[in-house]
C-alpha cells in the first residue's frame, strides 16, 4: 500500500512516497514562506505524480498558512484518488526523529509558536506524549523542560545555559513518517494550531 506524505505545517516543506514502509522518493526544503507555490510541484515530481492509497498530512502545530495549504492539498488529492486521509502532528514527528538518533531517551519538543511563545510538548522514552501540547512563554517552557534531549527549531534556545541538555535542531520531514507509531495518526485530520485564535467574537450584553 502506497502512502503520500505531505508536510508543510512549519518552515520546512516536504513530501514523500512510501510503499509498504519503504521510502520510494521524497524531497525536503526549508522555505520559511512560499509553501503554496512549492508544494504541488514537489508532489508532481514524485513517481506517478505521488498517487497513493493513503495520504498522510501534518496537521500542525505550526503556521496557519502552512497547515491550511497542506490540508487543502491532501483533501483534494484524497477526493480525486479515492484515497484514505490520515493526519499526524508535527511535534510527534520531531520527537520520533530525535529518538531515532538517541533511542531510549525522553525528548522535549520545542518549536516556534506565535506572539513570542513556543510550542512545547514532552515525550517519554517510548515516544508517547507525557503531557498535552502547550503554547508557552520561553520562561514557562524552561521551567517545564525535564527531558535530556530537546528537539525542534527552538531547541538551542531552550537548552541555552544548560550544558547537560542535548539540543537537536530538527524540523518535520515527511520522509521520516515510518518512525511514527499507529497511535500518532488521526483518521479525521483537522488543524492543530497549538493556541487559541487571537480574534474573538464580541461579547454582547
Amino acid at each position: 500500500m502506497r502512502t503520500l506524505v505531505i508536510d508543510s505545517a512549519t518552515e520546512s516543506c516536504s513530501v514523500a512516497l512510501i510503499d509498504d514502509g519503504v521510502l520510494i522518493a521524497g524531497e525536503c526544503a526549508v522555505l520559511g514562506r512560499g509553501h503554496a507555490e512549492r508544494l504541488v510541484p514537489m508532489i508532481a515530481n514524485l513517481p506517478d505524480k505521488g498517487r497513493a492509497d493513503v495520504i498522510a498530512v501534518d496537521i500542525g502545530p505550526g503556521s496557519f498558512t502552512g497547515i491550511r495549504v497542506g490540508l487543502a492539498a491532501a483533501r483534494a488529492l484524497a477526493m480525486a484518488w479515492g484515497a484514505k486521509l490520515r493526519g499526524y502532528e508535527s511535534m510527534w514527528l520531531v520527537a520520533a526523529m530525535a529518538q531515532a538518533e538517541h533511542p531510549g531517551l525522553p525528548v522535549d519538543v520545542c518549536m516556534t509558536g506565535g506572539h513570542g511563545e513556543w510550542f512545547f510538548q514532552p515525550f517519554g522514552a517510548d515516544g508517547s506524549p507525557l503531557a498535552a501540547l502547550a503554547s508557552l512563554t520561553p520562561e514557562e517552557a524552561v521551567s517545564r523542560s525535564a527531558g535530556q534531549v530537546i528537539a525542534g527549531n527552538q531547541a538551542a534556545a531552550l537548552a541555552q545555559g544548560r550544558p547537560q541538555k542535548l539540543a537537536l535542531a530538527v524540523l518535520p520531514d515527511a520522509r521520516c513518517l515510518t518512525l511514527l507509531t499507529a497511535a500518532a495518526f488521526h483518521d479525521d485530520p483537522r488543524p492543530s494550531y497549538g493556541r487559541a485564535p487571537d480574534a474573538r467574537m464580541p461579547v454582547t450584553v
